[in-house]
């Protein structure tokens, strides 16, 4: 693998769609000292910078009361989708504009991680929160991001803790604290599932404001056995106990590999680092993950950005029927952002790959290949018709065509437009 083809693959996997520019300088720097500025940016985000979070007014249903009339209670569920919908094209933007692509994309893993759906949340102040504690932690050490998480008023919500009291526990959030968060299966007991559900009582949730709050009545403060360990664990001790346990580095180690690098290649032994970035810097650096190019299929909003990024549009810049286009299409793609389809998170893989995906992805193909910028246009029709696929190549870094591919492409290099959208859907973009 040229240098050129190890950057453009790094790149592409560790953030949304890179550019071509950013594919030169990568090369010019090389493989090593552009890990290295991916993982420690020399400079703060100016791209999201400019795109700071929404200013949201309170949830349009703290207002109602029992007297409330049923056109009142209709106004608010839709002020409450009018601004899910804001939070989310704002962060399909920041995912455009960033500079620091390795820690926008790292959010998006931890929120399939931490999969947590405003279906069930239906509050956007509540979402947002969560987006902004998983960009705090999501960096460093995985116990304070488990410490955070456990009293995060989203995840409360989503997984019924609100109703886990001493008299009545419920375990969902336990269970899943455990499965699919920290520790997987096979590392606890249903013993530890019920005991941990005993120290996470006592938090709830006030929807007017979206902040949890930890009530004492409602929190058993007995002893209990999680582990092979017993004390008066409460919310805080509990995390501790979990993010301590060396299956916790293990399995999400593991999870980043299954997003970052897939299924085809085993991930190799040792990937856990003391922080999140530790692991990210054994995972690029193995050689395991070079063999993982060509084999990734892309997911619905990594392949969306990276085309938008890669196309010169921003979502903020477009008129509002093509922003709500942009959201219909991932609905069509079953993958919004903010919606998770369970609290196991998004599928990955084949799963991608259907004939109603194709279909949806055609059209959104033909939306972004008309709305691409002037520039983005001048850079393929600089070349000689001849060389067209071959300047869509470099202006999507994709490494090259395949015979298909290359004859679908060639007939239409005479439009430009076409040509492009033909491009984004091709089997060689389709996956990284």
């Amino acid at each position: 693998m040229s240098d050129r083809e190890a950057v453009a693959h790094l790149l592409r996997r560790a953030t949304f769609g890179p550019t071509a520019d950013e594919v030169d300088a990568a090369e010019r720097a090389g493989p090593a000292a552009t890990l290295d500025k991916l993982l420690a940016p020399a400079r703060a985000d100016r791209g999201a910078a400019a795109t700071p979070p929404p200013t949201l007014p309170a949830d349009p249903y703290a207002g109602l009361t029992k007297e409330s009339t049923r056109e009142q209670r209709q106004k608010a569920n839709a002020q409450r989708k009018e601004q899910l919908q804001q939070v989310t094209l704002w962060w399909l933007d920041r995912m455009v504009a960033a500079e620091d692509g390795l820690t926008e994309k790292l959010l998006f893993f931890w929120h399939g991680h931490w999969a947590t759906s405003a279906q069930k949340v239906k509050s956007a102040r509540v979402m947002l929160g969560q987006l902004e504690t998983l960009r705090r932690h999501g960096r460093g050490p995985l116990a304070p991001l488990v410490a955070a998480m456990v009293r995060d008023p989203a995840l409360i919500i989503w997984l019924d803790g609100q109703k886990n009291t001493r008299k009545a526990p419920n375990e969902n959030l336990a269970r899943e604290l455990m499965e699919l968060f920290t520790l997987g299966i096979g590392a606890y007991t249903e013993a530890d599932v019920k005991a941990g559900a005993r120290a996470l009582t006592g938090w709830t949730v006030d929807r007017r404001t979206g902040v949890a709050r930890f009530e004492a009545k409602r929190h058993d403060p007995g002893e209990k056995t999680i582990l092979g360990q017993t004390g008066r664990f409460d919310a805080e001790a509990y995390a501790g106990l979990l993010s301590a346990q060396p299956a916790a580095a293990t399995f999400v180690a593991g999870r980043l590999w299954f997003r970052y690098a897939g299924t085809d290649v085993p991930a190799p032994d040792g990937l856990a680092g003391a922080d999140t970035v530790a692991t990210l810097r054994a995972l690029f650096s193995s050689p395991a993950f070079a063999q993982t190019r060509g084999t990734l299929v892309k997911q619905p909003v990594e392949w969306l950005v990276g085309a938008l990024r890669q196309l010169g549009v921003r979502p903020s810049a477009l008129p509002e029927q093509q922003r709500k286009q942009l959201l219909s299409g991932l609905n069509a793609l079953d993958q919004v952002p903010l919606r998770p389809p369970s609290v196991g998170g998004w599928p990955a893989g084949a799963a991608w790959l259907t004939t109603s995906s194709l279909q949806a992805r055609l059209r959104m193909a033909g939306m972004l290949a008309a709305a691409a910028t002037p520039a983005v246009l001048a850079r393929l029709t600089a070349a000689p018709t001849a060389g067209r696929p071959d300047a869509l190549a470099r202006l999507l870094v994709v490494d090259g065509w395949g015979a298909r591919t290359r004859a679908a492409l060639t007939p239409l290099a005479g439009e430009p437009r076409k040509l492009l959208a033909a491009g984004l859907v091709s089997p060689e973009y389709t996956v990284s």
